[in-house]
């Protein structure tokens, strides 16, 4: 099978071929005719398997004709990074078309923002905050919508995004065609499902497992010791592009600036940079010049690089979920890819929850020649645990003078 099957226009079939794609995914297959036959849909399917494609075309066939200048579709994403990521999708899918599309998200100005909804876009990719914002000040106009995409919504619901994604609906009063794309379905996201979609068909491909081109490999080691077994790990393993995930954003910035010092090119990827920080370190990543992208777990839907040849979860991710969306960043569009875990007794349950998952025990490595029994560095000690200094008061001073 191929793309021509889909009938789609000239204009989108040139878009296509320019994108290099050649045979769809399953989840293109199964899920772009409902679309284009204007059902409601719901697509599950582990990331990295084309769901974005899955939507985008059928949408830039539908937007093809009927009235332009306005906003005809919306999709809404849980991070800018995705936000982007999906626009440039949509824009090179439909290079070949009249079709414009625009990012909003915040952390930027929104006169931008603006202006690319002034131009006549579209189509709509937002995060559901900035959103807010744009339709609390009058700024974008959902009345001519047709097609609503909600897009990771398992990501939506885990960085709490329901209340807003309800007052969006809130402001779509007419009917429309909804699509809501997942790698998880958690019971909370049924529910929405059921509330908003109508008569829905739902294309699943797989169990949420990562990819099978994945292999998942274990390091035991105390927390002390992980940067050090890091810096080992890399520098005996063949990589092309590497991807590290921490807990927290404190914990990526200070791992990426040990990994500089040790003459790695690296960058991070955390909550407390600017946009045109964030933006610089993607951009770094994709065009190869930087090597290592130390991130939180804010990386995890919005970062499509093909040649992602390590993941390394500097920590053991919080669930199951967490780690399919964390590992689905390599082993992509059928490459091979390496997932790599630094972990700690402190672990033990989620290792097991991730083997249930798996249905597979989960190898574990140790390196040859590196010391696992050094012991963890001093540190300075409490308040509570410093010796106490006698306090002399000043009249207890003029008495052990007289006594001289």
């Amino acid at each position: 099978m191929n793309f021509e099957t889909f009938n789609l226009h000239p204009s989108i079939m040139a878009g296509v071929r320019a994108l290099g794609y050649s045979i769809p995914t399953p989840i293109q297959v199964q899920a772009i005719p409902p679309i284009m036959q204007g059902r409601d849909v719901i697509g599950l399917a582990q990331t990295g398997t084309g769901k974005t494609a899955a939507f985008v075309l059928p949408i830039l066939e539908h937007l093809r004709s009927g009235p332009q200048g306005c906003v005809r579709a919306l999709v809404i994403s849980p991070t800018r990074e995705l936000a982007e990521q999906t626009c440039e999708v949509i824009n090179g899918l439909g290079s070949k078309t009249s079709l414009q599309s625009v990012a909003i998200y915040g952390g930027v100005s929104m006169e931008q923002q603006i202006r690319g909804l002034r131009s006549g876009a579209g189509i709509v990719v937002a995060c559901p905050g900035r959103l807010l914002d744009h339709l609390w000040k009058g700024t974008i106009s959902l009345s001519e919508l047709e097609i609503l995409v909600i897009d990771e919504a398992d990501r939506m619901f885990d960085m709490g995004f329901l209340p807003d994604i309800r007052n969006i609906l809130r402001c779509i009063l007419h009917e429309h065609q909804t699509l809501l794309f997942s790698a998880t379905m958690p019971e909370n996201i049924r529910r929405l499902a059921r509330q908003i979609l109508h008569d829905p068909v739902t294309v699943q491909v797989g169990r949420t497992l990562p990819a099978k081109t994945v292999s998942h490999v274990l390091y035991p080691v105390q927390q002390h010791l992980k940067t050090e077994l890091l810096k080992k790990i890399l520098d005996g393993t063949q990589t092309e592009s590497v991807l590290i995930f921490t807990r927290t954003k404190h914990r990526a910035e200070r791992v990426a600036q040990q990994l500089v010092r040790a003459g790695y090119r690296v960058t991070s990827l955390q909550g407390n940079l600017s946009q045109n920080q964030r933006q610089a370190a993607l951009t770094g990543f994709r065009n190869g010049s930087i090597k290592i992208l130390v991130a939180t777990d804010i990386a995890a839907r919005g970062i499509d690089v093909l040649s992602i040849s390590h993941v390394i979860n500097y920590d053991m991710p919080e669930s199951t979920d967490d780690y399919i969306h964390r590992i689905g960043r390599t082993g992509r569009v059928e490459k091979n890819g390496e997932a790599l875990t630094l972990v700690t007794n402190a672990d033990a349950g989620k290792i097991r929850a991730l083997e249930q998952l798996l249905d597979a025990p989960l190898k574990r490595l140790t390196l040859q020649g590196f010391d696992y029994t050094r012991p963890a560095p001093d540190t300075e000690p409490c308040l509570s645990q410093q010796p106490r200094r006698r306090v002399v008061r000043r009249h207890e001073i003029g008495r052990q003078t007289a006594m001289r």
